[in-house]
């Protein structure tokens, strides 16, 4: 999923709107499945209720309830349908890995044990289209399917940048990637934990982060991808609103959910540029 382009370009106070209207009025209807929609009226009467003037601002306020009927509908029509359970990723996994028969070391395992264990289904799709769409498209696949420290930007043989956090991918590396990359699967999963809130946080802190170094002329694309079925819909609604307002506001480049990964990852992968070699020293790739 991408930002629509009407809501693109909004400023720093409309989404300040959309938060404090989303938290208060909720962010979908308990007992429903339904994700709410706001009025007019509501919008300004919880903004009286935070000791809040609306006179003036109709304008605002009626681009906030498009909005949430857009965030509704994205959720509703092209979200839910496409998240998985456990069960249907991994077959879509095997299909994937059948046709691309991808080296080993791109099939990660989940960190569970026992009966619980498992590939890493969300994780392994991403790495094995990754790599096919690399090798269609330039003979070979350079790319690191599992960063083990944080992405570093550098100019002029210097650090400029460097993340707080790990990723879950980078392309090329993590020396000053094109693109970045985050994968939240909870297969399996009985109840959605703070585990799981903290890593729709996390992810908007990486936006930030990344968006600050864009005003330093480097840009990065950004992805999170997402899926399971009972997590994310039947317990994390509010959390897939928030992850759909980040991807407005451009704290991400784009939200991949469930089979979505199968249906436009290896399009955004086939538009990279191409990969230096392996082992190329950082002052080199600038």
């Amino acid at each position: 999923m991408r930002a629509l382009d009407e809501f693109r370009h909004e400023t720093p106070a409309f989404w300040a709107l959309v938060k404090l209207v989303s938290q208060k009025l909720g962010y979908s209807e308990r007992g429903t499945g339904r994700i709410r929609r706001y009025d007019p009226p509501a919008i300004e009467a919880t903004l009286r209720e935070r000791g809040l003037d609306p006179l003036g601002f109709e304008e605002r306020v009626d681009r906030v309830v498009a909005y949430a009927s857009a965030r509704a509908d994205l959720l509703e029509t092209v979200v839910a349908p496409r998240l998985m359970d456990r069960k249907e990723a991994a077959g879509v996994f095997e299909e994937v890995r059948a046709r691309v028969q991808p080296p080993e070391r791109l099939l990660t395992m989940n960190k569970q044990k026992a009966e619980k264990r498992h590939y890493a289904y969300l994780a392994c799709l991403v790495n094995m289209l990754t790599y096919e769409a690399l090798i269609k498209r330039f003979g070979r696949a350079v790319f690191d399917p599992n960063p083990r420290g944080p992405l570093t930007f550098a100019r002029d043989g210097m650090p400029l940048r460097t993340l707080f956090r790990w990723m879950d991918g980078a392309y090329p590396n993590v020396n000053h990637p094109v693109a970045a990359w985050e994968i939240k699967e909870y297969y399996g999963t009985k109840t959605f934990g703070s585990r799981v809130a903290d890593g729709v946080y996390e992810t908007a802190l990486d936006g930030y982060e990344l968006s600050d170094l864009r005003a330093e002329g480097v840009e990065v694309e950004h992805y999170l991808f997402l899926d399971d079925r009972f997590t994310w819909w039947d317990c994390g609604r509010s959390y897939l609103c928030r992850i759909v307002d980040m991807l407005h506001i451009g704290l991400l480049d784009g939200a991949f959910f469930g089979r979505e990964v199968v249906e436009k990852w290896p399009s955004v992968v086939s538009n990279w540029p191409d990969s230096p070699a392996e082992e190329q020293p950082v002052r080199d790739l600038l």
